[in-house]
């Protein structure tokens, strides 16, 4: 199958949509499908072969982090040219409202479309107020997916309709190989949390888990915080207690291995994030690595942690509660191997041997239309018995339940 991509978000920044992005053509390109990814990207930003520029982004302020998009007359025709030169089977747009090469190439596109909507905002007035615009493009849109129940949500709020809920992926095997990093690991006495995210979007929550330190080095007075994004470092240790600063390390961006490799090191990998969250990726890359994860009790993060029973949880922006859960997993080897053990079988869920498959199947459905897909007496939609896919997707076997 041609397969088309449309990433909205610059490559030049790492984050969830673009890994989602990468990862999925990656899987697509191993199965012998042909799989090609539009995206913003700056002139010497290195790019993998599958990958198209259609150049540099610029950065905008949304849902409590920023977006880095590309839109105008010039984008527009580099968008075109790319798809009139890829024949795509399916076009697949991540955020085809974000007003960026997303909304471009559902503009122009003239085949099948699948959209995965992200985002997880149910007070979006930018949204409500676009829809009157957006509905004649969205009707071009033959299969709707989204990450979470609460992207899921935001479509059906805002957007009207429905999607179905296919989760991030990850490639569960990468993480659960990786070789942990003597540098990285703790003793009993210096036991080591790991922090992942933009360190000066507040909404990732390092001030909370800052706050919640002071308690976790009175008990622990060898406690590192190793913390690896993007950001002010001197901004942001400014704003911690000085003994939380001294126990905290600041490791910049990291690659992919050595991600993987901070993971497997750790002796809980801590999520403290505030609110925005559709989904959690970062928890199930803990989780694929063996960490143990205290998160927030977002509702993304619950669903992720299959309810809270693969992880401990603690009151969103709660330092103090946070605390008392870093104590009790700090101080409980046993807890800690069972939380892992939960967290690794947990994770086997969000494999990209199952995500994508369930992504295949939408695929399928929207390039066959209708020789597949039937509506039942009650107006529900139903797949042909020979798609099976489809039909497995549909009805959540493959997962035994929400996810």
């Amino acid at each position: 199958m041609r397969i088309g991509i449309v990433c909205p978000y610059s490559f030049d920044v790492p984050g969830g949509v673009q890994f989602h992005v990468r990862d999925l053509a990656e899987h697509f390109l191993s199965q012998g499908h042909h799989a090609s990814v539009l995206a913003p990207a700056d002139d010497d930003t290195p790019l993998p072969d599958y990958v198209e520029s259609v150049g540099r982004s610029v950065p905008v302020r949304y849902n409590g982090s920023v977006a880095r998009l590309n839109f105008g007359p010039v984008t527009a025709a580099r968008v075109g040219r790319w798809l009139e030169r890829g024949e795509f089977d399916v076009l697949h747009i991540h955020e085809p409202v974000t007003p960026s090469i997303a909304l471009l190439a559902l503009w122009s596109a003239d085949g099948p479309v699948v959209a995965t909507f992200h985002t997880s905002n149910l007070r979006s007035r930018a949204m409500q107020a676009a829809y009157p615009l957006l509905r004649p493009s969205l009707e071009k849109i033959s299969g709707r997916i989204a990450v979470s129940e609460d992207a899921r949500r935001t479509v059906t709020t805002h957007l009207g309709g429905d999607a179905v809920v296919i989760p991030n992926g990850v490639n569960v095997a990468r993480f659960a190989g990786a070789a942990p990093d003597p540098a990285w690991q703790g003793t009993p006495d210096a036991p080591t949390l790991a922090f992942l995210g933009r360190i000066d979007e507040p909404r990732k929550g390092l001030p909370v888990l800052a706050a919640s330190m002071p308690a976790v080095l009175a008990q622990h007075p060898g406690a590192r915080v190793l913390v690896a994004g993007p950001g002010d470092v001197e901004a942001a240790r400014e704003r911690m207690d000085p003994a939380v600063a001294a126990a905290t390390e600041f490791l910049g961006m990291v690659s992919d291995d050595e991600k993987a490799a901070l993971l497997s090191s750790v002796d809980a990998y801590v999520a403290p994030h505030t609110g925005g969250e559709s989904f959690g990726i970062v928890l199930v890359e803990a989780m694929s690595a063996g960490a143990p994860v205290v998160a927030s009790d977002l509702a993304a993060f619950v669903r992720v942690l299959d309810g809270g029973r693969c992880g401990a949880m603690f009151a969103n922006e709660d330092p103090a509660d946070l605390s008392r859960q870093l104590l009790r997993v700090l101080g409980d080897p046993g807890e800690r191997q069972r939380l892992s053990g939960l967290g690794s079988r947990r994770a086997l869920v969000f494999d990209w041997s199952v995500v994508a498959e369930d992504v295949m199947a939408v695929y399928e459905m929207v390039t066959h239309g209708s020789d597949h897909v039937r509506a039942d007496p009650a107006g529900h939609l139903r797949a042909d018995p020979a798609d099976t896919r489809w039909t497995r997707l549909l009805r959540g076997t493959r997962r035994g339940g929400e996810v």
